[in-house]
């Protein structure tokens, strides 16, 4: 079985937190498995996370950044942590997949999302 460790930077203010927590349960109705964790300030962390995986029985995690760029979090933190579930937990696999920046269908997000403040009711005193 494999799990996605979807994974966020991660924020004191809980609300902060609430868009992971949406592409999570999002992703489980479309039946994956999926643990949420965050590299900082919030919990679980990513190593609660991965061992939250591996209690499920995931022969395989993927650790999943919730980042839009490969900087130094993804490259180096999150890098570290795969190494370090991977030397933890020998008998699963663990896979870094790519941060989302980059992936095709982005620019249609964001242009979506211009579209639709432009369709909004101006603020107040704009």
């Amino acid at each position: 079985m494999t799990a996605l460790l979807l994974i966020a930077h991660g924020s004191r203010q809980p609300e902060a937190n609430d868009d992971l927590y949406h592409v999570a349960a999002e992703l489980r109705r479309r039946g994956h498995v999926v643990v949420e964790s965050f590299l900082e300030l919030a919990e679980p962390d990513i190593d609660g996370g991965g061992r939250r995986c591996v209690e499920q029985g995931a022969g395989r995690v993927v650790l999943v950044p919730y980042f839009l760029s490969a900087g130094v979090h993804v490259k180096r933190d999150l890098a570290a942590a795969r190494e370090r579930l991977a030397r933890r937990y020998p008998q699963v696999e663990f896979r870094l997949a790519e941060p989302l920046g980059q992936h095709p269908q982005l620019p249609d997000i964001v242009a979506q999302r211009a579209a639709e403040a432009c369709r909004a009711a101006p603020a107040p005193g704009s």
